[in-house]
């Protein structure tokens, strides 16, 4: 006889939790939302402003880009 899902997924939760794990629950941000996408959009241009404003991270950036060649 084949075993319940309830007992499948305990038994899955156990091995997790077996192996360390524990679960936690974490709230998100409602992508469907209405506003989501301008909300997004107006704290990028402010982020992107900050940035284009700060010589010193821009000059990191390029750096850290510069040294990135040839990875894979």
């Amino acid at each position: 006889m084949p075993n319940s899902v309830s007992t499948r997924v305990q038994k899955h939760r156990d091995g997790l939790r077996a192996a360390g794990l524990r679960p936690i629950q974490i709230w998100v941000p409602d992508t469907r939302r209405p506003g989501f996408a301008a909300e997004c959009r107006r704290q990028a241009a402010i982020a992107s402003r900050s940035d284009d404003a700060d010589v010193t991270l821009n000059d990191f950036l390029n750096t850290a880009l510069d040294e990135m060649d040839g990875w894979d």
